[in-house]
């Protein structure tokens, strides 16, 4: 952000409701109130647990009617001392709680019964989770000004991320000066780096901040356009999913270096990804849902430890349903649409001409900054793979402060690691684009390391 609208949003939050966010600690019984009316005691269908939740609404623009989703799941050990985590995926428009809560980090997971079994591998077991449906327009976060569909785009994202967090630590004090992370994947390549760039020029105007970011953590992350689009095609055919004579005409008809590619180069990416068959892109060496009937003894059979493809399809019916609605404070007033994993709507109307196309300058400047910044990569997605990120960290040209070597996730090699001055890359062995899921236990190790700022495990 400019230093200019820096100022100029100091001076939005010192004259409006947000000052008192941003300057001072509401009075513990308001926040209280305000905590009370949004805590969940029971999700239909939970098993019984320990720890708190709680989840609402925190409006971001006033006279728009703009308002996102929240919901925090504390700590199942010693949350008044454990940090805060946001957990934001991306998309564009894919939901936090669809993804990150649902498949991935959070404590529940949903079986085909629609009801929760507890996920064995949270991430609540190390942090206070908090999940962000954002922009408006995604799940359960809406506004209530039509033409705001036609202006997605990373800017105002980050920007209401920032007003969101600044007025949700006013609402739960006790978190304002708590160390405090950002993690995300996909697209969230863009939104975590971006708002925390936010939130360090926002924490320059205080000497104490109330959002004690202390680092970020990525996977599978949108990171530099170019680079990630090489490191796409060089990984399709590094694994075999297409052919030479394929390869070769992308590579004769793409020029990696240009903003755009021409229509002869879009022609042959095209004609090649139909080599790759009827397969889950996103992680190439697993299963792809089908039908519910082509698939009924398989799904019997499978342990509920094992991944299911079709999990996705699970979390639609759930989030749909008016109990559970009813339990999360969700869809109060009554959205004109159906919840969905990801909005198509916002999707389509993102202003790509104003996204970023490369994420490294905000990478350097938070590295500046002392952030403590991880970066890893499941090495079975084919969509953002390992290959487009190690291309992009190596445009940094980061000098190595420990070299390459395997990590372990209990007595069997997790995936690799090198650590650079200012960033620590990771790689997770037989993980897809959505590395929680596929690898639980490797990506609890991972949230551990990252938190304690240190090296992954070289032994077992």
């Amino acid at each position: 952000m400019a230093r200019t609208h820096l100022f100029l949003f100091l001076l939005v939050l010192s004259s409006s409701p947000l000052s008192s966010a941003a300057t001072t600690v509401s009075s513990s019984s308001s926040s209280s109130r305000e905590q009370e009316e949004d805590r969940i005691e029971a999700l239909p269908g939970q098993p019984k647990v320990g720890f708190s939740q709680f989840s609402g609404y925190v409006t971001v623009n006033e006279s728009h009617g703009r308002s996102l989703f929240y919901w925090l799941t504390e700590s199942s050990s010693s949350p008044h001392t454990k940090p805060l985590l946001l957990w934001l995926n991306g998309g564009p428009g894919c939901s936090s709680i669809a993804y990150g809560a649902t498949e991935e980090i959070g404590p529940f997971r949903i079986n085909r019964g629609s009801n929760l079994y507890l996920n064995s591998f949270s991430w609540n077991i190390e942090a206070n989770l908090l999940f962000l449906e954002s922009p408006v327009g995604v799940g359960f976060s809406y506004t209530n000004t039509s033409s705001d569909f036609k202006e997605f785009g990373d800017e105002r994202t980050a920007q209401e991320n920032l007003i969101f967090l600044i007025k949700w630590m006013s609402r739960f004090p006790q978190y304002q000066y708590r160390d405090f992370y950002i993690a995300g994947e996909s697209y969230a390549g863009h939104y975590v780096p971006q708002l925390a760039k936010k939130i360090n020029e926002y924490n320059k105007a205080f000497n104490k901040p109330t959002i004690n970011i202390k680092g970020f953590m990525v996977g599978n992350p949108d990171m530099d356009k170019n680079n990630d689009k090489l490191g796409t095609i060089t990984y399709w055919w590094s694994h075999a999913m297409i052919s030479d004579t394929n390869y070769n005409l992308i590579l004769r008809n793409c020029n990696f270096t240009a903003d755009s590619f021409t229509k002869e180069c879009n022609s042959s990416i095209y004609n090649a990804a139909a080599d790759f068959g009827e397969i889950d892109q996103y992680s190439i060496y697993t299963p792809k849902c089908v039908r519910m009937k082509q698939m009924r003894k398989a799904v019997l059979a499978r342990q509920t430890t094992e991944y299911d493809p079709c999990t996705e399809s699970y979390a639609d019916i759930y989030y749909n349903r008016p109990d559970v609605q009813r339990a999360m404070h969700a869809n109060q007033t009554a959205i004109p649409y159906k919840w969905t994993a990801c909005s198509d709507p916002v999707f389509n109307n993102w202003n790509w001409r104003l996204s970023d196309n490369s994420m490294l300058p905000i990478y350097k400047e938070l590295m500046e900054a002392g952030l403590r910044i991880w970066v890893y990569s499941g090495d079975t997605d084919s969509v953002i793979p390992v290959t487009a990120t190690r291309f992009s960290i190596s445009k940094l040209n980061l000098p190595v402060k420990t070299r390459w070597y395997p990590w372990y996730s209990g007595n069997q090699v997790g995936g690799r690691t090198e650590v650079y001055e200012g960033l620590t890359f990771v790689t997770v062995r037989g993980a897809g684009h959505e590395v929680p899921l596929f690898k639980p236990q490797s990506a609890l190790i991972l949230l551990k390391y990252f938190l304690a700022g240190k090296e992954l495990p070289r032994s077992y």
